[in-house]
């Protein structure tokens, strides 16, 4: 008890020692503030402890105490208007409001409407940097403006794309290509030209989605293909694509080609790699990809047609 009121003595301390040292025009409206906070301001900056003057606008390090004072205690992400107050003053993101009843999670009093205008204020003065700086990005944002860039911030980790469970392993790319190898056993290989082949003993059993996947290293980038046995409908269907391992402005600079035949007959797919930043099934609804309906999968298998034996090659290739 008396820690948490040591701390909450010093929240308040640091929260007053910030409104003495912003200079603001309480005149102006607060979608003044916001508005005029779409800028960074001078390049021009000075230093000092766990903040960075740009101008009249002071711009927070990370794990800064004033940066803190932002922070839900309930979703531990940055707070956003309307920020909510309960009666004793702690604040919480609306969002998180009815995720605990309405209930202050500190002191559980009733939350009702009241609006903490002052950090609301606050946030407008603020510049701070991106939350991935520490994965090489330097920008530095308005409070309101920052969380629309990182949205999008290309330093972003991205999401292990391996399709055959929900993982949540994030990181690098180097991380994900260890992580794929040792985690999914997925095989790596090299060249921009590559034989894939399927076999199923029963094509017509399709109850869930299967699926391979394979990485390949070629232009000095990794590629992951993508093979994948579903229902569409009521019908079995088979499809393969391919996903960059990278931004999708750096996959445009690719294109690719997939080839299925057999027993006398070929069917061709051309087309541009998608990022691994979409979504595999996202991919696979827009049926952006070779896609070969059952019937012709099995003429493609020859034989009794019992048996699916699907050879898919494909060639990578850099755009000029």
């Amino acid at each position: 008890m008396g820690n948490l009121r040591e701390k909450k003595k010093q929240t308040n301390n640091s929260l007053c020692s910030v409104f003495q040292s912003v200079n603001m025009d309480e005149s102006r409206s607060l979608a003044g503030y916001a508005e005029s906070a779409s800028s960074v301001g001078s390049n021009e900056s000075v230093h000092t402890q766990g903040k960075v003057t740009r101008g009249t606008k002071p711009v927070l390090f990370p794990n800064s105490d004033i940066d803190g004072l932002l922070e839900c205690p309930v979703c531990s992400n940055s707070m956003y208007p309307p920020i909510q107050q309960c009666p004793s003053g702690h604040t919480l993101c609306f969002e998180c409001k009815s995720k605990v009843n309405n209930k202050c999670p500190i002191c559980r009093k009733e939350i009702g409407d009241i609006r903490c205008l002052a950090l609301e204020k606050l946030a407008v003065s603020l510049h701070l940097p991106c939350t991935y700086h520490h994965l090489g990005c330097e920008e530095i944002f308005p409070y309101y403006s920052k969380q629309k860039h990182e949205a999008q911030c290309i330093f972003r980790p991205y999401s292990c794309p391996h399709p055959g469970s929900d993982c949540s392993v994030t990181g690098d790319i180097p991380n994900l290509l260890a992580h794929l190898r040792e985690n999914h056993k997925v095989d790596l290989q090299t060249g921009c030209t590559f034989n894939h082949r399927y076999v199923k003993q029963d094509p017509c059993s399709v109850d869930n989605v299967s699926w391979t996947l394979t990485l390949f290293n070629c232009f000095g980038h990794y590629f992951c293909l993508h093979f994948e046995a579903f229902r569409l409908g009521t019908e079995p269907v088979y499809m393969a694509f391919l996903r960059f391992m990278g931004e999708e402005s750096d996959a445009r600079k690719f294109g690719y080609c997939l080839e299925v035949g057999g027993d006398g007959r070929k069917l061709i797919w051309q087309g541009v790699p998608r990022s691994i930043r979409t979504h595999h099934r996202s991919i696979r609804d827009s049926h952006d990809g070779l896609i070969v309906q059952r019937s012709l999968a099995l003429a493609f298998s020859g034989g009794d047609r019992k048996e699916l034996k699907l050879r898919v090659t494909g060639r990578i290739w850099k755009e000029l």
